[in-house]
């Protein structure tokens, strides 16, 4: 009998600081949640006062590369020598805000450490612009990428990744760059960070989680965005294999690190995609942050200095394999 374990001894001996790092840390996030004020806010109001926030917790570095790939606002980081692959990057505000901008520092580290060229696209937001603007703009830089980039930046080869809201961008992009585009031998991996996999509402979304500890979101939120996403549509139509990736066919996806803490309103999105694309034969690598929120690894501690650890050896794994 095999016992499932989502954590090894060695992170189970760091939680409890990894509790106090997030209880001695969370004061910003906690301020900007406000539920109070939100509830008499209208639909408009509140995505301003969303983009504000996000808007005003955001440091970009100066002098970053701007271009228009697509038609889509994209920042690239360029390595020192010719790429080793591109890593198209998807960055997290629940489809309705945020900015490639906001990643500006991990991206630059991740174009250092790695040698890859970044390529972060601002992708349309909702409500003005639902589902599927944003997917659709995702794949038509994914298409441009796989046709230019080796001359642009030195290398055919792709890895996609993103946070939250980027990591369901990265699956949906990568499903119809194997599905569309017919080049998924040419992705590397999937770094699928903490996404929202289904937008039907998997119970961890709705309050059933498995440990009670502060969170960044809450459940009022995510219906928040998804009705700005996916307006009209029943949880059932939300559920729809071109909308949540959980629900799509999952076989021949190159292989993926799922990453997620479990204080997340999003754990279980991430434990349904990992369980079914393990069992529709994808190389899956499972990271289950204990104790951790959303957005974990704004919290430092050996848990997700371990993650940074982890992510780096599977980026590097998936650089090295023969092409």
């Amino acid at each position: 009998m095999t016992t499932l374990r989502l954590w090894s001894d060695e992170i189970e001996a760091m939680r409890p600081e990894a509790r106090a790092a997030v209880d001695s840390n969370n004061g910003p996030f906690a301020a900007s949640r406000r539920e109070q004020d939100l509830t008499v806010m209208s639909r408009a109001q509140r995505v301003t006062q969303s983009r504000a926030e996000m808007q005003a917790s955001t440091f970009p570095i100066d002098g970053t590369e701007e271009r228009e790939i697509a038609g889509v606002r994209c920042r690239i980081f360029r390595p020192d020598a010719p790429a080793r692959a591109v890593y198209l990057h998807f960055h997290g505000g629940g489809m309705v805000t945020g900015s490639p901008e906001m990643m500006d520092i991990l991206n630059q580290m991740l174009a250092k450490q790695h040698g890859v060229a970044v390529v972060s696209a601002d992708y349309r937001k909702a409500p003005e612009h639902p589902f599927p603007a944003g997917p659709d703009d995702g794949v038509a830089v994914a298409g441009w990428l796989l046709e230019n980039g080796e001359a642009e930046f030195g290398s055919p080869r792709l890895l996609i990744g993103g946070e939250s809201a980027g990591g369901y961008m990265t699956a949906s992009v990568g499903l119809r760059v194997r599905d569309e585009l017919g080049a998924i031998d040419r992705v590397l991996g999937l770094n699928l960070i903490f996404g929202v996999f289904d937008w039907g509402g998997a119970p961890s979304q709705h309050g059933l989680r498995p440990h009670e500890g502060f969170d960044v979101l809450t459940p009022e939120g995510i219906e928040f965005f998804t009705e700005c996403y996916l307006p009209g549509r029943t949880p059932d139509a939300r559920r729809a294999p071109d909308i949540s990736p959980a629900f799509a066919d999952l076989r021949g996806l190159p292989p993926c690190l799922v990453s997620v803490g479990s204080c997340d309103h999003l754990l279980d999105d991430s434990l349904l995609l990992a369980a079914r694309a393990a069992a529709a034969g994808v190389d899956v690598d499972l990271f289950v942050a204990p104790d951790m929120p959303h957005a974990f690894f704004a919290f430092d501690c050996g848990i997700t200095r371990r993650w940074f650890e982890h992510q780096a050896s599977w980026i590097e794994a998936r650089l090295t394999t023969v092409w």
